[in-house]
């Protein structure tokens, strides 16, 4: 099957992190030494050669990326110095560019300025908004829902999250379709051809159906970051699924229950709601402030290098959970002014990370990777069958 060269790519990829694959001769040891690589998908030797021959439609193709959760072994063993790990970083970086149809995602990776402009200027709307059309502001007592009621926050709320996962969704049916447009074992181009035309791309639903739990298994767990047997990587794994399940938690509190977790009474220490948002406070504080010192000091191959996108989601992130901490201290404090001006700060930098970080840069990655590995287990089923 032919296949289009574009010997710029490499070049290309420099924007989004990749600065070492030129150095890489094809030795294999980055496969050899993988926990994750296996014979039939071998990685990262393959997609690196993709990289340097420039066959972007193969990588477009190539589920490897997203199967690597950088542990940093290659990069730690790699005889050229090529930082195989940071190269499979700046590739998932650039198929997410790829995946999302608006062009804001590549603006993201490829430039600061636009970044931290439009973060910037989603949080001066949402402060404007708090600015001319916040409640009253009751002084005597703790009103957050008289400040900012939450059956106006819950609309505001629900709105957000359609959008987002519009923009989500297709971007990741994109992606999808890219994965599944691989040849599976013994088809013809001709076939190939036939299926990407299918809306399912010519797999049966039940496929789909029975391996449903797949995704779900990968997305809560990260299951295939524990094993690596080294301890460091073990609690990068923990520290990854801390982040990635108290994220989760508190974006469905607030999303989903916000009704029930925005109350101006408090509730018992053992209520459920309140646990949950202890929980999904100390994993997201915890994690993130692992990465940001780890990244600070320099401590592993993984922390080594940085993209600003990194940092930047990292630091929002951070501010999101300290700034939603003060607001129950203050609500518990009993002090009316610094909570309501406090939640407006909150919301300030709670929603760019929201409507920016969610469908077109760090926290898709969230979706993608749990998604190639569900299709990559619908490949082999229908490969099995076919």
């Amino acid at each position: 099957m032919s296949a289009q060269v574009n010997p710029e790519l490499i070049e290309t990829l420099e924007e989004y992190g990749v600065t070492d694959a030129s150095t890489c001769f094809n030795c294999g040891n980055c496969t050899a030494v993988c926990n994750l690589s296996t014979e039939s998908v071998p990685f990262p030797r393959k997609v690196i050669r993709y990289l340097q021959i420039g066959a972007k439609d193969k990588i477009l193709q190539s589920p490897e990326p997203w199967l690597c959760y950088y542990c940093g072994d290659c990069s730690e063993t790699c005889p050229r110095e090529a930082n195989p790990g940071e190269v499979m970083m700046g590739l998932r970086r650039y198929l997410t560019s790829l995946y999302d149809w608006t062009g804001l995602s590549r603006l993201f990776y490829t430039s600061k300025a636009f970044e931290i402009i439009a973060i910037l200027v989603v949080a001066g709307l949402i402060g404007l908004a708090f600015y001319l059309f916040h409640g009253p502001m009751v002084t005597d007592r703790v009103a957050l829902n008289v400040f900012a009621p939450n059956h106006v926050i819950e609309i505001l709320d629900l709105i957000m999250a359609a959008v987002l996962s519009f923009f989500l969704l297709t971007n990741a049916y994109r992606m999808f379709s890219a994965i599944m447009a691989q040849p599976l074992p013994g088809e013809d181009e001709a076939s190939v051809k036939r299926r990407k035309r299918s809306p399912l791309k010519g797999v049966p639903v039940r496929y789909y159906i029975q391996e449903g739990k797949e995704f779900v298994i990968q997305f809560i767990t990260q299951k295939k970051f524990a094993s690596c047997e080294k301890r460091e990587k073990r609690i990068q794994w923990i520290s990854h699924l801390l982040v990635m399940t108290g994220y989760s938690t508190v974006f469905l509190l607030v999303v989903v229950g916000i009704r029930w977790f925005q109350r101006d009474e408090i509730y018992p220490l053992w209520h459920p709601i309140r646990l949950l948002g202890y929980y999904a406070t100390f994993g997201v504080l915890y994690g993130v402030s692992y990465a940001m010192i780890g990244r600070l000091k320099k401590s592993s191959t993984v922390y080594e290098h940085s993209h600003s996108t990194d940092w930047i989601f990292l630091i929002l992130l951070w501010l999101t959970t300290f700034t939603g901490i003060l607001i129950h201290f203050t609500r518990l404090l009993e002090l009316p002014l610094a909570t309501y001006y406090i939640y407006a700060i909150h919301l300030m930098i709670a929603v760019p990370m929201l409507v920016l970080e969610v469908p077109f840069a760090k926290w898709a990655h969230q979706l993608y990777r749990p998604l190639v590995l569900y299709l990559m287990k619908v490949r082999e089923r229908a490969a099995q069958e076919s």
